[in-house]
């Protein structure tokens, strides 16, 4: 049986840094985002990176974070999703990471080489 299903992260275009020791949002260059696509690759094989959207959501203690975000989807199991979570939220320190569920079947059919 194929525990294979097609899931969707945000990942931030900012990370919190803290600088002179407050803790600061700072954008996130290309090569930065780029490390965190290589270790997606390397845990599920690959990732589809969608346009930026803004999100607007509350923190446990009732702050709002408007923010835009990255939508990038990954076909793979329950427990690749689970490593891709906890590797986005030590990489961009972030205080909460979402991801969902968008189909819980994939066919993935390889061609022949020509």
């Amino acid at each position: 049986m194929n525990d294979i299903k097609l899931w969707e992260i945000l990942v931030p275009t900012t990370r919190r840094v803290k600088i002179d020791g407050v803790i600061t949002e700072v954008p996130n260059r290309v090569r930065y985002h780029r490390v965190w696509d290589a270790k997606v690759r390397e845990i599920a094989g690959g990732l589809t990176i969608l346009k930026p959207a803004k999100g607007q959501w509350l923190s446990a203690t009732g702050e709002l974070f408007d923010e835009r975000m990255i939508p990038v989807r990954i076909a793979c199991t329950e427990e690749q999703i689970m490593q891709v979570i906890d590797f986005t939220l030590k990489h961009y320190n972030q205080l909460a990471v979402m991801a969902y569920e968008l189909s819980e079947r994939v066919i993935i059919k390889h061609g022949t080489d020509s």
